[in-house]
């Protein structure tokens, strides 16, 4: 977590909150009611999509001008078309998307927060078929001197909680002797490095590549390869919906449209 994620200044915490506090109004678990969509598949809200993810973690999913944008939000705005929906954000902590917790208590129908599809997640949800692949990244100050985990020892490794740069910067750290520091999310991290309150951080390498285009203070030193791949997480044993969103993942990709959505975001087409 991968999870899911304009990156936030601290002068922009209180109207984020309040942007987040609107969102979590529509995050209520509902166990009666709900709607179908097309294939007679259940949501928990008629007419709607409802879906999970944790910000800010751009380009995937983040704020802009009052907006909720970003990849992860254009694929799955043409997911929910294609079902017959319209997509509804709810942005919650990422520990309550990997654990299942949100989608199997039904506070969501999906969850799409640019996460990457590991063994011990699918033990509490499902998958959707891989929809885009990453590799961690290591960024640090520019001039830091730091270009390996090697480097890092005796100093400090900033890692996003509950994601899988923090699994690799835990599977390696003993090896390497450095200390681990856990941030809430993505923007804390970086403004750590900035700060130098931890002399580099781990992430994925295109959310680092996207915040080192306009922050000239810091780089990207090495990547490392790691096979993640990220999914759109659905409760366990919601079969009909993950056989949808698969079918729709499909089409997309073969229709041109996936293509389209990461060009807008990424300034290429995939490989």
């Amino acid at each position: 977590m991968a999870r899911r994620r304009t990156l936030r200044a601290l002068a922009l915490l209180p109207a984020l909150a309040l942007a987040t506090a609107a969102a979590a109004g529509c995050a209520e678990s509902t166990t009666g009611g709900g709607g179908t969509a097309g294939g007679g598949v259940e949501v928990i809200k008629p007419g709607v999509l409802t879906t999970c993810t944790h910000m800010d973690y751009k380009p995937f999913q983040f704020h802009d001008q009052g907006k909720i944008v970003g990849f992860d939000v254009d694929l799955v705005d043409a997911i929910a078309k294609d079902l017959g929906l319209r997509q509804e954000i709810v942005d919650t902590p990422f520990e309550g998307i990997q654990s299942g917790e949100d989608l199997n208590t039904r506070r969501c129908d999906v969850a799409a927060a640019a996460m990457s599809i590991t063994p011990a997640r699918e033990e509490n949800f499902d998958f959707s078929d891989p929809y885009f692949d990453a590799t961690q990244a290591l960024m640090t100050r520019k001039g830091s001197g730091v270009h390996s985990l090697a480097d890092l020892r005796g100093k400090k490794l900033g890692v996003q909680l509950a994601t899988t740069g923090e699994k690799y910067a835990n599977d390696n750290k003993d090896a390497n002797g450095y200390e681990v520091v856990q941030f809430e999310d993505l923007p804390l991290s970086v403004t750590a490095v900035e700060t130098g309150q931890v002399d580099a951080a781990i992430n994925d390498n295109s959310v680092f590549g996207d915040f080192v285009k306009t922050n000239p203070n810091v780089e990207i030193t090495n990547e490392f390869t790691t096979g993640d791949q990220y999914g759109i997480g659905m409760a366990t044993g919601n079969t009909a919906l993950k056989d949808r969103v698969n079918a729709a993942l499909k089409k997309l990709k073969e229709n041109g449209e996936y293509d389209k959505i990461y060009e807008k975001w990424f300034g290429k087409k995939p490989q």
